[in-house]
């Protein structure tokens, strides 16, 4: 029954049937997260360095009521021209896109849903949403983090975004027993920055490792997944006063505008782009070039 939705490319059936590391990308990003055509550019970038570092490259995307794992460069193209038409994907959103034959740009939620559908391990991603500030009245919470601890991929990400509250995030996670890994670092980074003030739970250093503790973590059948979280490159990192006074201003513009639920984060992102002259914008990239390198890497491992 689920190959009447589930679409998975020749290019990454083989590598699955082979045993090959193959690493997810969403296509929220594509469709959602930049302008055309730098949108397209970079998703290809993205594909390009995960190829370089041993692995095939599985973006995903919901096309004409299709779970897709894996697009064709031409359906990245359509994604990122259709830009903010194509419906932000996430789990409530699957079954009526399939059933309407509609298109979809896959969250984090829905990559790793389709993902683990097609038997794909390893995401690689800018940074997860969480809970935001103020849900303690307003209960907005993104439904990435309750994905986390149902869906066993591993995340490999910049922390969460520093529109979020992190400190709240990080308790929702710990609740659903879902382990926080730093790499090379003992504070969760804070996506544009690598400084946030909080603790991960853990420190890994290398692909292997993160590679061996995932593998446990299957052969214990704990379910669930596991977020990595992977500091921006310090020559891109912004000053961490610079993006949360940007941030602390977007906050105010959004609660001016009334912007509320899934058009919170791209009102915000675009306003602390806006903010910051477009250096949030260039982060943004470089950390997502970042994680995708790291993640391959650690595929690569996995599949050993």
């Amino acid at each position: 029954m689920l190959n009447r939705y589930l679409d998975i490319s020749p290019e990454v059936k083989a590598a699955l049937d082979a045993g090959k590391p193959v690493v997810a990308l969403e296509s929220t990003i594509i469709s959602h997260g930049m302008p055309y055509p730098q949108n397209v550019e970079t998703a290809l970038a993205v594909e390009d360095i995960i190829r370089r570092n041993g692995a095939t490259p599985a973006t995903i995307a919901v096309i004409g009521g299709k779970l897709k794992a894996g697009c064709t460069k031409e359906e990245i193209e359509y994604l990122g021209k259709k830009g903010q038409e194509v419906t932000k994907a996430s789990r409530r959103d699957l079954a009526v896109l399939c059933a309407r034959g509609a298109d979809g740009a896959t969250t984090v939620t829905t990559t790793m849903i389709i993902a683990h559908m097609a038997g794909i391990s390893i995401f690689a991603t800018g940074g997860i949403g969480g809970v935001h500030r103020g849900a303690e009245t307003t209960m907005d919470i993104s439904a990435d983090l309750e994905e986390l601890a149902h869906t066993p991929v591993m995340v490999v990400c910049a922390g969460a975004k520093s529109i979020l509250d992190l400190g709240l995030t990080l308790e929702y996670l710990e609740t659903h027993g879902v382990p926080v890994i730093g790499y090379g670092t003992e504070e969760l980074p804070a996506f544009y920055t690598r400084k946030s003030g909080f603790g991960v739970d853990y420190r890994v250093d290398t692909p292997e490792e993160l590679a061996k503790i995932f593998r446990t973590q299957q052969e214990l059948a704990l379910g669930g997944g596991m977020l990595v979280t992977n500091p921006i490159p310090e020559e891109y990192s912004m000053d961490k006063a610079t993006i949360d006074a940007a941030i602390d201003e977007a906050l105010r513009q959004a609660a001016d505008n009334g912007v509320h639920g899934k058009a919170t984060t791209p009102f915000l992102l675009a306003k602390v782009k806006e903010l910051t002259g477009g250096d949030s914008l260039s982060s943004n990239i470089q950390l997502v070039f970042n994680n995708a390198a790291l993640a391959a890497k650690t595929a690569a491992c996995l599949t050993k």
